[in-house]
């Protein structure tokens, strides 16, 4: 199962929650930035419906496969500033 992290950051003039290399929106307060990042990793981890799916890979090949809802990474926030 895939361990996803969140981390509270300065970020703008205020906080953020991030992903990876990816931001969120900025908040006025750490707390609300950890509030944010608490409610987005709750989400990430609600079971969805299992379905199929198709994509296009770098070299322009079409694939399709099944991906079950139920497969849902644990997520993890990290408000060390």
């Amino acid at each position: 199962m895939a361990e996803v992290q969140y981390r509270i950051v300065e970020h703008d003039g205020g906080w953020a929650y991030k992903l990876g290399d990816v931001f969120s929106e900025p908040f006025p307060s750490h707390d609300e930035a950890l509030e944010a990042a608490k409610r987005a990793a709750a989400e990430q981890e609600v079971p969805g419906e299992t379905e199929g799916i198709e994509y296009q890979d770098a070299r322009g090949q079409w694939h399709s496969e099944v991906a079950s809802g139920s497969d849902r990474p644990e997520t993890e926030v990290d408000d060390k500033a």
